[in-house]
């Protein structure tokens, strides 16, 4: 058996985790895709390896896989239904008319938890052969409302009621963080999105803390509760003002610049909750593959620079199949990467610039900046506008519904 390079990667550590970035619904087709471009020889090989990453068949009778969890956000919900658009318009017009006047809006957020709750219930079987402890789908609120705390804890609310291994996306706003102090208070699993700071992490650390206080006085289960804290990388360096502020002031960062000062924020974050005896685990997502070509080099450091930590790392389909193509031309994992800094002369460059002083200081924003953060609001605008169009293809199923009854 030859290990798929993410597996090469978790065994740098045994408590290190790799995740599915994507609904699992879409996994099996993504597959055959994949495996209809393997180069000439490697076939078999990925195959073999695709297979043991995540199989329906084998979770349902061994309730095992590689992947230890599944995380999924606005985009790749759309594309879960755009992979699939005649069972899905079925699926709309047959929970409009189970639920009848209920609007469009209504109708997209039952979708959204129905698209949630049957990725949930294709890996409930790992979820229950771990104990609770793998096989979580992350399901997130509605990214249009970042900031509204009652709404917020409302869909939190219901996406946790979904399945018992739905693990509820919340976003890295001040508003956020009270509404995951209450999620944890419940003993509802967590993911702390749309977060890059160092300042989000510790407050989100708190909000957790303070929540895990307050369940354990009122005698709440946490046998199977978890929080991770996400990291998004690729979009803290190129989403945000970075590169905009050190234009401005004459400063030149390489691409190999930004990857350290993206790494540099999640180290950060990482040592802190390790010295603090924090419960919550560092997830890092938003990672990109830097490939000169055939015959050239190739590199991820925003994996590569992370062997032997134990952190979650959550992998898009795009990203495995860039990896998978690049290995041959990286480099091996190092399980001591986790233990290299980057270079003093290097952040203290970086830290002539206003936007990584907020990333990298404890104190660099209140909880009120967090949601004006160039990178929150970036993808937040991102997110939200994929949103919009997932509501217009509900939208569109209703009209074709309504056209054929009239």
């Amino acid at each position: 058996m030859t290990l798929h390079i993410l597996e090469k990667l978790a065994a740098t550590n045994q408590d290190c985790e790799i995740w599915w970035d994507s609904s699992p619904l879409v996994y099996e087709k993504w597959k055959h895709e994949t495996l209809s471009k393997a180069p000439e020889g490697k076939r078999s090989e990925w195959e073999e390896q695709l297979q043991r990453l995540l199989n329906a068949d084998t979770i349902k009778t061994t309730g095992q896989m590689v992947f230890g969890g599944v995380t999924t956000n606005p985009p790749l919900s759309l594309q879960a239904l755009q992979a699939e658009p005649d069972f899905w318009t079925k699926q709309i017009r047959a929970i409009a008319k189970a639920n009848p006047g209920a609007g469009v809006e209504e109708v997209y957020w039952l979708t959204y938890l129905d698209v949630a709750r049957k990725g949930a219930e294709m890996i409930l079987p790992v979820y229950e052969a771990s104990a609770g402890r793998r096989g979580f789908v992350s399901g997130q609120v509605d990214p249009r409302f970042v900031t509204d705390y009652d709404r917020m804890l409302e869909q939190g609310l219901e996406l946790s009621r979904q399945s018992p291994n739905i693990m509820v996306k919340i976003p890295g706003s001040a508003e956020g963080y009270r509404v995951i102090e209450e999620l944890t208070a419940l003993g509802i699993s967590t993911n702390n999105t749309t977060s890059f700071t160092v300042a989000q992490y510790v407050e989100c650390m708190n909000a957790v803390s303070r929540g895990l206080s307050r369940a354990n006085a009122a005698g709440i289960d946490l046998s199977k509760w978890r929080s991770v804290i996400t990291h998004m990388s690729s979009r803290l360096g190129n989403l945000g003002d970075l590169s905009a502020q050190a234009a401005i002031r004459g400063i030149e960062l390489t691409p190999e610049e930004i990857q350290l000062g993206e790494l540099a924020v999640l180290k950060r974050a990482y040592r802190y909750g390790k010295e603090t005896g924090h419960p919550s685990k560092m997830l890092q997502c938003s990672m990109r593959v830097f490939d000169d070509g055939p015959g050239g080099a190739a590199s991820s450091w925003h994996v590569e620079k992370l062997a032997g930590g134990d952190f979650v790392y959550t992998c898009p389909p795009s990203y495995i199949s860039q990896l998978m193509n690049a290995e041959d031309r990286m480099q091996p994992f190092d399980s001591e990467a986790i233990n290299e800094d980057a270079p003093d002369r290097l952040i203290q460059k970086l830290r002539k610039l206003p936007y990584f002083r907020q990333a990298y200081d404890f104190d660099g924003m209140l909880p009120k900046e967090f949601s004006q953060f160039g990178a929150f609001a970036a993808t937040a605008t991102e997110f939200a506008a994929a949103t919009r169009k997932t509501v217009d293809f509900v939208a569109n199923a209703l009209e074709e519904m309504s056209s054929r009854a009239a």
